[in-house]
Parts: structure tokens; sequence; C-alpha cells
């Protein structure tokens, strides 16, 4: 079989799981990178890369592909107005030093590493969302220092879960007395910093990995990248109108259930 015909089947099979990610997301209301990362991880499985960096891999691809997700979403938040640009502007400064830290903790990190505390972490926001944890709004919005120190933290972690975030911003957010509707939207704003400075940041990384495949640039594989950027965001407008005709209680068990298949999936990997 020759390159080219590899390369089409390859490019088809990132396609389907651009498809599947993006409907997902769109019907569940959270970010896919929770869901790309797992699928990526699968899907390099299946091409027999080196598990020495397919979770990196799959990490800055997912960061990647949320590059130009996030867009979409800052636009239809900023149409309503419901941005807080004077929060998003310290914090972006803080998020992108944290997103560059969080990559590098990642690449120093072996695979099965990571798949434990990737794997921890989807089982927290499972039990997160089936117990409907919210932390109270009892502390004020920090002064610029306080919003950089918490934009470096949510940019660190999201870099290593390969995330843009929002599990991690919108609560934060709301601990300091920011309007849900507000802490949504500033998340999604925030969640193109942390892709960028990600993206980028996990292609310096991987450089000069030997054991990466054909077509990867550093930890961003672009048969990957362009597959799913090209089918998801078409399916998330689906899952979206689909989601209004299911009760929001069953969508969210839905989606912790699955959640939770994932995280013992990468916790039994990992061993």
């Amino acid at each position: 079989m020759n390159e080219a015909l590899v390369l089409a089947i390859t490019l088809a099979g990132y396609l389907a799981i651009g498809a599947i990610a993006g409907l997902l997301a769109g019907l569940f209301g959270i970010g896919g990178g929770l869901i790309i990362v797992p699928l990526l991880l699968l899907a390099f499985d299946m091409q027999n890369v080196s598990p020495d960096v397919s979770m990196h891999l799959a990490i800055g691809t997912s960061l990647a592909t949320i590059m130009l997700t996030s867009m979409s979403s800052i636009k239809a938040h900023h149409a309503y107005k419901a941005v807080r640009w004077d929060l998003f502007r310290p914090m972006a400064c803080g998020i992108v030093l944290g997103a560059v830290l969080g990559v590098f903790t990642a690449s120093s990190l072996s695979g099965s590493a990571l798949k434990l505390i990737i794997g921890l972490f989807a089982l927290a926001v499972a039990a997160k969302m089936l117990t409907g944890f919210q932390p109270a709004p009892t502390r004020v919005v920090p002064r610029w220092p306080g919003l950089a120190g918490g934009g470096a933290f949510i940019g660190w972690g999201s870099a290593i879960f390969g995330i843009g975030g929002g599990t991690l911003t919108v609560p934060w957010l709301v601990w300091h007395n920011v309007r849900m509707q507000d802490a949504v939207a500033t998340s999604a704003a925030c969640g193109l910093p942390i892709a960028i400075a990600g993206a980028l940041t996990n292609v310096v990384a991987g450089w000069n990995e030997p054991d990466l495949p054909n077509f990867a640039l550093g930890f961003v594989y672009l048969p990957a990248f362009f597959g799913i950027v090209l089918t998801s965001m078409v399916t998330a407008k689906a899952g979206a109108r689909l989601a209004h005709r299911l009760p929001a209680k069953l969508l969210s068990r839905l989606f912790a259930c699955l959640l939770i298949v994932v995280g013992l999936r990468l916790l039994t990997q990992s061993f």
C-alpha cells in the first residue's frame, strides 16, 4: 500500500474522530479536549505510534484543534456581550506562561504517568457532573496579580490535560462571584491563549523527538489536526441542536458516564 493511500485512509479516520468529538462536544456542552485526547490515543495505538510519544502527541494535537474551534465560540459569546474582557486580559497573561510551563511539565512525564493523571482528571470531572458540585461564590474578584496567578494555574493544568480549560476556568470564576453566564463566556475566550501557547510549545517541545510518525510537527500530528477541525466544527452545531431537545440532567449524566469509561480505560492502560 503506497504512502498516499495510507495517508488518505488515515485522514478519513481522523475526519470520523472529528465528527464524533464535535457531536459529543456540542451535545454535552463541554470542550472537546476530554473527548479528543482519548480518541486520538486509540487511533495512535492502531497506527502503532510509539507509546513513548502517543500521549504527548494526543495532547498537543488536541490543543491545536482548540485554536480554531474556540474562535467560533468566542464570537458567539461576544455577540451577547457576556465576555468579561477586563478579567480576560490579566488572566491571558498568566495563561500563556502557565500553558508553556504545562507543556514542558507534560513532556517531562512518561506516557503512563500522563494517562494516570488524565484518567484521574476525567473521573473527577465525572464526579463533579454527577453530584452537581459547584464552589460557592464566596470570594471577590482578585486584582491584576491574582487574576494572572489564577490564569497561570489554569493554563498549566489545561496544557497537561490537552483541554481548553473550561472545566477549570468556570468553577474558578464562579468561586470569585462572576455570574455563571459571564464565567462560561470568559472561559471560552481563555481557551484561545491556552490553545495557541500550548500548541506552539508542543511543536517546539517535540521537534527533535525521534519516535514521531510522519507528518508530525513536533507533538502536533497534522493529519489528525486537519481531519478533526474539518468535521468537528460542523457536527458541533448538530450536537448543540440535539442538546436543546434532551433534558439537561440526562445529558450531564450521560457525559459523566462517558468520562468514567474514558477515565477507567486510561487508568487501566497506565498500569
